[in-house]
């Protein structure tokens, strides 16, 4: 009897040896047979029983043998299947053109944003940035707003719950008050930034949105300077066929002031929406610089004047790309963003 025990045994050695998977699903099936949990050699460890005592070790040995040689050729043929794997993957053309990545675009604001402070740079004005959290005194106070102006109210100033003497700035002027306490003319600066005003959303007017703002303070200056200034810009921004006009209007910090308005059309229903059926749209507020404000930040009013002028970025964007509703501007919709390709 264990003459045929030892037989078995070297007849699993033999098959071993001359097992010789091709594919990974060959060699999953030679591991189960001599290498899983319930392999064909873990039987014959239960027959060491019945094997005379003085054949115990030679059969033990043999049985091992078998066990190791399972395991070795396994192995073996485990990372050569892995090797050819890896050579497959080594023969793809890696100068072979990959699949195409799609490519995002630029947020219309910050196409229009880019333009605008381009254009004013070559003019010889200089980028400035500031905070967006102000106190009573730069927000308001030093841009000449009397203290009953209704623009302080909690209606329509963003104050910070923790310190009521805080707000949201609600306009990019902020910046330009820092910037004269700071220097003396000539002081040429835009300051664009996102800004926030407590308004009702709707097609026209949104609760934030940005601004660029310029400033101009020197020996001399006049409103035919700002008027030409404005010009220029309008015409690099929207071509040099676009119709402007400035109507007078009123701020607490220029004196006197005007509104900027580019000729918008009337061909349709949302024409006549967005410009109140007057086929203007009205772009930035401007004027020359008060006298008081340029006194309150130490500016010496006998020798100096100046210009000041802010627009609303959404507006801008609206017009160049005749966006009917300034709420898509923050929708985030990917099918409109991709819309806009730009340089800028």
């Amino acid at each position: 009897m264990s003459t045929s025990l030892f037989d078995q045994v070297r007849s699993v050695i033999q098959a071993i040896e001359e097992a010789d998977p091709k594919s990974p699903q060959e060699l999953e099936l030679f591991r189960v047979k001599y290498v899983g949990t319930k392999n064909t050699i873990k039987p014959l460890f239960a027959e060491m029983r019945n094997v005379p005592n003085e054949e115990k070790k030679a059969f033990g040995l043999l049985l091992n043998e078998a066990k190791q040689k399972a395991e070795a050729k396994f192995n073996a043929l485990s990372n050569s299947l892995t090797q050819q794997e890896d050579g497959t993957i080594s023969d793809i053309d890696l100068t072979a053109p990959g699949f195409p990545m799609p490519l995002g675009s630029r947020h219309p604001v910050s196409i229009v944003m880019n333009q605008i402070v381009s254009i004013f740079q070559r003019l010889g004005f200089t980028i400035v940035e500031n905070r967006e959290i102000e106190d009573e005194w730069h927000n308001f106070t030093a841009l000449n707003t009397p203290a009953d102006h209704p623009a302080r109210d909690m209606t329509d100033t963003y104050y910070l719950k923790t310190d009521i003497t805080h707000m949201l700035r609600s306009q990019t002027s902020t910046v330009q008050i820092h910037e004269m306490e700071q220097k003396q003319p000539p002081i040429r600066i835009i300051s664009p930034g996102r800004v926030y005003r407590n308004e009702t959303v709707s097609a026209r007017a949104h609760a934030q949105f940005h601004q660029v703002e310029g400033l101009y303070i020197d020996e001399g200056v006049s409103f035919a300077d700002m008027k030409q200034v404005i010009f220029h810009f309008a015409k690099e921004l929207y071509g040099p066929d676009v119709k402007i006009r400035l109507r007078p209007s009123y701020f607490p910090f220029t004196e006197p002031s005007a509104e900027v308005d580019v000729y918008w059309g009337l061909n349709s229903d949302d024409d006549y929406r967005m410009t109140k059926g007057t086929g203007w749209l009205e772009i930035m507020g401007c004027g020359m610089v008060d006298p008081n404000v340029l006194e309150m930040c130490g500016i010496d009013t006998d020798r100096n004047s100046g210009y000041a002028f802010g627009m609303g970025i959404e507006r801008q964007a609206m017009r160049k790309y005749k966006i009917n509703d300034i709420r898509l501007l923050f929708e985030n919709d990917v099918r409109f963003l991709s819309q806009f390709k730009s340089a800028y």
